[in-house]
C-alpha cells in the first residue's frame, strides 16, 4: 500500500510539473505578445505622425498652388493694363 501511495504522489507531482511547464510557456507567450503589441502601438503612433505631416505638406502645397495662379492671373491682368496703357502712348504720336 505504500508502494501505491508513492506512485500516486509520484504521477500528481508530474502533472503538477507539467502544468507548471505550460503556465510557464504561457505566460512567456503572453509577455511576447505584450511585447509585439507595445511595438505595433509605438509603429502606429509614428505611422500617423508622418501621415499628418505629409497632410501638412499637402495642404501647404495646395495654398502655393492657389497663390501661384492668382499671382498668374494677377500678372496677366497687369499685362493687359500695360499694353493698354502702351497703345494709348502709340497714339499720341509724340
Amino acid at each position: 500500500m505504500a508502494k501505491a501511495a508513492v506512485a500516486t504522489t509520484s504521477i500528481e507531482f508530474e502533472a503538477i510539473d507539467r502544468l507548471e511547464q505550460k503556465l510557464k510557456q504561457l505566460v512567456a507567450v503572453l509577455d511576447r505578445t505584450r511585447a509585439d503589441n507595445a511595438r505595433a502601438a509605438e509603429e502606429n503612433a509614428r505611422l500617423r505622425a508622418e501621415l499628418d505631416a505629409a497632410r501638412g505638406r499637402i495642404a501647404a502645397a495646395e495654398g502655393t498652388g492657389t497663390e501661384l495662379t492668382a499671382l498668374r492671373a494677377e500678372r496677366e491682368q497687369i499685362r493687359g493694363r500695360v499694353e493698354h496703357m502702351l497703345k494709348q502712348i502709340d497714339a499720341l504720336n509724340l
